[in-house]
């Protein structure tokens, strides 16, 4: 069911800066996943599922390739009206006023593309979240319990509450109170819900007794623009829906899938390489429910004696005879040349194959990873090109490294190989970085 009456606005989040240096030369929605996706495409693929086809990506940092990844993904036929637009703040006045400040302004700035007539519900979503979720639910808890807003939430437990803004809850859902990020027992004890209650909501409480804010909101339409006009807020979790929560009815939706916030480079990693596992939380082939992605018309990847074992393959690799890939992500167009080796890592691909846009200079190291290379717990970003008998481990076990080394980097214990970077022959992560 298409829900003409409902707008999506995707949040395109800051610079990232926890991201670095997946951030360094993109937005964070645009940040590669599973092998052949964007994280982009986990909200967006979530709206379409959901019946809404009037989406907006609102953004400004390193907007490009966001861009173009979103025009070569999604049109709609002419029939259906629907459309994903990207909204990409530009700095017009001398002062940088028209930079987004924050969530809230991002969307005040944009308030004409969702003030429009049948428009009766703005749903505000998150660039940065790996879930499925159907929103016609949300929406339906909204419109049932007759509030102006609704927020989507989950159960946590009293040690991941210390990370999230944490609601109050009365006996029918209505949220009353909001902390952020309590760390005391004593702000925990007055924030936290009966977990027989949440039981009660047909969601096994596990013990959870705290019920975190997924930063997912729907507004009524004319509301939303009356507090972002009446108002200077900047910021939707901290300052817009707590006040909001004083003077209108806000009701929580209670969600108990997978769900993943890719805040940093550790959680990336992990959430990734789940998803090569045997059972992962979430799966990438979900009928019902699909992410979409660029249509790229890539050939079957093809394995030459390889062996691969909890791993996800994209399209278009070539893996050459006695390649070892064990729990990891290989992204489009990867190529390996006989006898590497690649272990949980996640090996994002290539643009585009050997040969293609490539300059006289490049070929002394051609687009593949080198026989004898080593890659172990490692990003490895796009269009690197490895020489033979490369090592990128983190035998050390260092957590973190300088962030102006050229090439790679250590965050969060995880060497991160940068976008484009040549490594030699012989290149090894212990004694270069």
């Amino acid at each position: 069911m298409i829900r003409g009456n409902a707008v999506a606005l995707i949040l395109g989040g800051g610079r990232g800066s926890r991201l670095a240096p997946l951030t360094s030369i993109r937005s964070k929605p645009a940040v590669p996943l599973g092998g052949q996706y964007r994280l982009i495409d986990i909200p967006i693929s979530n709206c379409i599922n959901s019946g809404i086809n009037h989406i907006f990506v609102l953004t400004q940092f390193l907007s490009v390739s966001l861009h173009q990844h979103i025009r070569r993904s999604y049109s709609f036929d002419h029939f259906s009206g629907g459309f994903v637009e990207l909204l990409a703040a530009q700095e017009t006045t001398s002062d940088g006023s028209d930079w987004y400040q924050g969530t809230a302004d991002a969307v005040r700035k944009n308030i004409v593309y969702f003030d429009q007539p049948g428009i009766e519900y703005v749903v505000i979503l998150s660039g940065d979240q790996l879930y499925r979720m159907d929103y016609g639910d949300l929406i339906d808890t909204h419109i049932k319990s007759g509030a102006d807003v609704t927020i989507s939430c989950i159960p946590v437990t009293r040690e991941d509450a210390r990370g999230f803004g944490i609601m109050q809850i009365n006996d029918d859902g209505r949220v009353h109170g909001f902390v952020e990020k309590p760390q005391t027992e004593e702000e925990l004890d007055a924030v936290s819900t009966d977990p027989e209650w949440i039981n009660k909501q047909g969601v096994d409480s596990k013990g959870r007794d705290c019920i975190a804010s997924m930063g997912m909101y729907v507004f009524n339409a004319q509301l939303l623009k009356e507090l972002l006009s009446k108002s200077d807020y900047t910021d939707f979790g901290k300052e817009l829906f707590p006040e909001a929560i004083k003077t209108h009815h806000v009701q929580m939706h209670l969600f108990d899938g997978y769900w993943e916030d890719i805040g940093t480079v550790r959680s990336f990693y992990d959430a990734n390489l789940n998803m090569a596992d045997d059972n992962p939380e979430f799966g990438l082939d979900e009928a019902s429910a699909p992410i979409y992605t660029r249509a790229r018309f890539l050939p079957p990847s093809r394995v030459s004696g390889a062996t691969v074992s909890n791993s996800l393959i994209s399209s278009g690799c070539r893996l050459g005879k006695g390649t070892v890939i064990e729990n990891s992500v290989v992204g489009l167009r990867a190529i390996t040349d006989p006898d590497v080796t690649i272990k949980k890592s996640i090996v994002m691909g290539n643009d585009f194959y050997a040969g293609e846009g490539e300059e006289e200079g490049d070929l002394d190291v051609p687009l593949t990873i080198g026989s004898g290379t080593v890659i172990e717990g490692a990003i490895i970003d796009k269009n690197v090109r490895i020489g033979c008998n490369v090592k990128i481990v983190n035998s050390s076990g260092r957590m973190d490294t300088s962030h102006d080394h050229p090439k790679c980097v250590i965050r969060d214990g995880i060497p991160i190989v940068m976008k484009n970077v040549t490594l030699p022959d012989g290149w090894d992560l212990e004694k270069d970085v």
